[in-house]
């Protein structure tokens, strides 16, 4: 049964149970959906105070936590009983390309050149780490939503904020991986 698991899933596996979950929600009752507002919500009922922005009835959104740390349980185990022992296949082209950029090291998802505490106190890691986290944490609060909750609900829900900021996301993602992240790769 574990290699079952193991084994890369195909594509539409995942869109189907992704594609059940918006069903699932409407019926449920829920309107919202996605990561990033359960910062929000943790603020809210960890920190209670008299800023505008966390008075509210957190209590309603409540599952949202109980589906973020269902995550977090899940990646653990996923990571712990389910990884692949196999080292993983890394297409020779892209095994070129990483080489002019200093990255050898495939053992595991994420290069140890980049994602490790050595990684972090280079300017590379620092600007990809702390200043890409900071902006995708900004950019989900300014947008209203991530990209889970307006790509996956929003736009199921034909809201059309929910259409431009998927389309912004997607456009900053075309300009980050080819114009912008080749050039910190080389710092």
């Amino acid at each position: 049964m574990l290699e079952f698991f193991r084994q890369p899933w195909s594509w539409y596996v995942a869109g189907a149970i992704i594609g059940l979950i918006v069903p699932a929600l409407l019926i449920l009752g829920n309107k919202h959906f996605g990561i990033s507002a359960n910062l929000r919500h943790a603020c809210a009922a960890c920190f209670p105070s008299n800023i505008p922005f966390f008075k509210y009835d957190w209590k309603k959104e409540a599952w949202n936590l109980f589906f973020v740390a269902g995550i977090l349980v899940g990646g653990f185990i996923a990571a712990q009983y389910f990884s692949n022992p196999n080292q993983i296949q890394v297409n020779p082209a892209l095994v070129t390309e990483l080489k002019d950029y200093g990255i050898n090291d495939y053992s595991s998802f994420l290069p140890a050149e980049i994602f490790s505490w050595e990684g972090l106190l280079t300017l590379r890691g620092f600007i990809l780490l702390v200043g890409g986290g900071f902006l995708v944490g900004f950019g989900a609060r300014y947008a209203g939503g991530c990209t889970s909750g307006h790509a996956i609900m929003g736009l199921s829900d034909l809201q059309v904020p929910s259409l431009i900021a998927t389309i912004s996301f997607m456009v900053g993602g075309f300009i980050m991986a080819n114009l912008i992240l080749p050039f910190i790769l080389r710092l």
